[in-house]
């Protein structure tokens, strides 16, 4: 901890004081960054410009929940495919087509959805034919 400012000394000048001796100790030499430019400099922000940069920090994202219904199809569609009993593969589709309903039917924000769920009968019909064919 530094010691107080001096009384008639301006802050401006003591405060450039204090960290040109920072400075000429090493003090500042060790700092994450040090030398490299500052990320963002110039470029314009929105209102948001915060609340992105955290998120982006904190490695989170968020997707429209029409959006993240497709992804989780694909996800879904990838299980059934390393899938090795009939009963996974239904309980994986029955639960997607659940939550392709409740999207469907609660969701007010982001882009429509047009997805539609999928045909339990259909899909379990080729997983059983791609399965054979694998056996064989």
């Amino acid at each position: 901890m530094s010691e107080r400012k001096p009384p008639g000394v301006g802050w401006e000048s003591w405060v450039e004081k204090q960290i040109r001796e920072g400075m000429e100790r090493g003090e500042f030499d060790q700092l994450p960054g040090s030398g490299k430019p500052l990320a963002d400099v110039g470029d314009r922000h929105d209102d948001l410009w915060w609340v992105k940069q955290k998120l982006k920090r904190e490695e989170v994202s968020y997707l429209p929940p029409t959006l993240a219904i497709r992804k989780e199809r694909d996800d879904a569609l990838e299980k059934v495919a390393a899938s090795t009993s009939e009963q996974e593969v239904r309980r994986i589709l029955t639960g997607l087509n659940e939550r392709i309903r409740y999207v469907n039917s609660h969701t007010v924000t982001g882009p429509p959805s047009t997805l539609m769920p999928l045909d339990l009968d259909e899909l379990v019909a080729r997983w059983l034919a791609r399965r054979e064919g694998q056996t064989d």
